[in-house]
């Protein structure tokens, strides 16, 4: 976790693929990854010589029910092992595992739109730009956009996933509310 902390904080402190703007200790780190594990999602990293030199995972895309078909992607490459192809390699690693699951969409949240090797990243990875938020991030004493990208998984919006056969009934009650 120390090579993935490391990499990571490079991002946060000098780049602006992450809007954090203070790196996250490796304890909480620790505690984001076994998060994304407890939900069944995939947290790949890759090896160059037996060190980690860069880190893909899934995570839910928003905490609400009805966009639970839906997760995020994030890569982080070690910066000094840019464009030699870790990065897609990650990506389309994620895209495989996420896409022989019960997930139908993924998303990319791009900080900031001129963030070119990303958005090459995404597009070569069969991602579609879906918009972009203006002047939504504040960080090295300038307004960053954040690009939307988003690609299908297991078949898309044309099928549906399972769902389990108590969710009819936990929605039944979800519309019921407290008062019934």
């Amino acid at each position: 976790m120390i090579e993935i902390h490391s990499i990571y904080c490079h991002h946060v402190l000098h780049g602006t693929s992450s809007f954090e703007e203070v790196p996250p200790s490796v304890e909480c780190l620790t505690h984001r990854r076994a998060d994304v594990a407890k939900g069944g999602l995939p947290y790949l990293v890759a090896k160059f010589y037996g060190q980690i030199v860069g880190s893909a995972y899934a995570s839910p895309y928003r905490s609400r029910p009805a966009y639970r078909f839906t997760v995020e992607n994030s890569v982080y490459v070690d910066h000094r092992l840019n464009r030699r192809g870790i990065g897609r390699a990650l990506l389309s690693a994620l895209v495989g595992h996420c896409d022989k699951g019960d997930w139908r969409q993924m998303i990319a949240v791009i900080g900031d739109s001129r963030n070119a090797a990303s958005i090459m990243l995404h597009r070569r990875c069969g991602f579609d730009r879906v918009g972009v938020l203006r002047a939504v991030g504040f960080k090295f004493g300038h307004w960053k956009d954040t690009v939307l990208m988003q690609r299908a998984l297991g078949g898309g919006e044309a099928t549906f996933p399972e769902v389990p056969r108590h969710e009819p009934e936990r929605r039944a009650r979800d519309r019921e509310g407290p008062l019934g």
